[in-house]
């Protein structure tokens, strides 16, 4: 063989390697500033609700047929809330209770401040007695003491034989006279002065029940408090015996139907919103350039033909492989590179035909334009 024979597929064979290696070194530079990035693998999405119960009951209506429209607030389906609506009778009941004590307390707190006014006003009516009998014996006294020395003097004067018998006995007669009233007006000082200490017992006897009134007053409100804390848990639960749509959308199949007990937790009906995105699984090298608000074009293939315009709203924080079940670890076993995908969310824009019968789950085409050469 000669050596022109070689040289020719030897040439041939470097510039195959020099092409592959240039392909290899810079096709994702070159895919990544495509003006405009496509792929197939995309479909429709919705936000779908599926719908549960909070509480344990009876089925008993369904309101709404599969796959109906709905509205927002609308009620689709209804348990039975009897229970729930004497729980929230009983606890309004107990309510009424527990405000009609505090109303006794309250009345019970007024007729103890009288009580306190009355024992004020006897302490100042006795602290009044005892400054009159006070006063009286402070005034007969000297008297008495005139008619003791008048007594001695007349014994004095009947024993020398200088006064007679009738003048003895006439101041005798006086000193007992004035003796008397002295008693009598300090046994109205004595009095006055137990009438004193009992009004003061009473008025704080008085003030001591007070401060109990006071202390069941904060008692009786706590239970209020806690009789409508009640109240509100009995009509939250009595509102869970419908069960509504939260936005406008479709409902989906039934899974609960008239007389089924469901319990807490138990899906019973899930609600398709009516707002319909695109959801566009794009390859990491085609994002190079792509950023949020870029305009796209959409092909839905129940609609072959028609064009959807929308633009990029939002890009997945991650790849969809670390939103897997099992992510894929990479630092164990060999090792293989592949090009992963990250879904982008694009919106359509309103008032466009047909868009009110997109479902979610239809296969799309999206091509995304970045608008921008390399170097973006």
């Amino acid at each position: 063989m000669s050596k022109k024979t070689l040289i020719i597929p030897l040439i041939v064979l470097l510039a195959a390697a020099g092409l592959l290696f240039g392909i290899a070194g810079h096709w994702t530079g070159w895919q990544g500033n495509r003006p405009n990035q496509a792929t197939d693998d995309a479909y429709l999405r919705a936000d779908m609700t599926p719908l549960s119960t909070r509480i344990s009951g009876t089925v008993r209506r369904v309101n709404v047929s599969d796959y109906q429209s709905v509205k927002a607030g609308q009620t689709l389906i209804e348990l039975d809330d009897e229970d729930y609506q004497a729980a929230l009778n009983q606890a309004q009941a107990a309510l009424a209770a527990s405000e009609a004590s505090l109303a006794d307390n309250q009345a019970a707190k007024r007729i103890q401040d009288a009580q306190i006014d009355a024992a004020k006003a006897g302490i100042v009516q006795a602290e009044a007695a005892i400054n009159a009998a006070k006063a009286g014996v402070t005034s007969v006294t000297p008297e008495l003491d005139r008619a003791l020395t008048e007594l001695h003097r007349q014994q004095a004067l009947f024993d020398s034989k200088a006064a007679t018998h009738q003048q003895l006995e006439t101041a005798t007669a006086q000193q007992g006279q004035l003796s008397g009233v002295v008693d009598v007006r300090r046994a109205d000082l004595a009095h006055a002065e137990g009438a004193l200490a009992t009004s003061q017992s009473q008025l704080e006897a008085a003030k001591r029940q007070r401060e109990a009134l006071n202390t069941r007053d904060d008692v009786y409100k706590a239970d209020i408090d806690a009789k409508k804390a009640a109240i509100v848990v009995a009509q939250v639960n009595l509102a869970y015996t419908r069960i509504t749509a939260p936005t406008d959308g479709a409902v989906g199949e039934r899974r609960a139907l008239a007389g089924q007990l469901v319990a807490p937790g138990t899906q019973v009906i899930s609600l398709v919103q009516s707002e319909v995105w695109v959801q566009a699984n794009f390859k990491e090298t085609q994002l190079t350039n792509m950023r949020v608000g870029d305009t796209a074009d959409v092909h839905i293939d129940t609609f072959p033909g028609r064009v959807f315009h929308g633009k990029v709203e939002q890009f997945s924080p991650a790849s969809g492989s670390q939103f897997a079940l099992l992510p894929p670890d990479n630092a164990t076993g060999n090792f293989t590179k592949v090009v992963q995908r990250v879904p982008v969310k694009i919106v359509l824009f309103s008032g466009q035909p047909y868009l009110d019968r997109l479902r979610p789950g239809f296969s799309a085409v999206v091509t995304v334009h970045t608008g921008k050469a390399p170097g973006r």
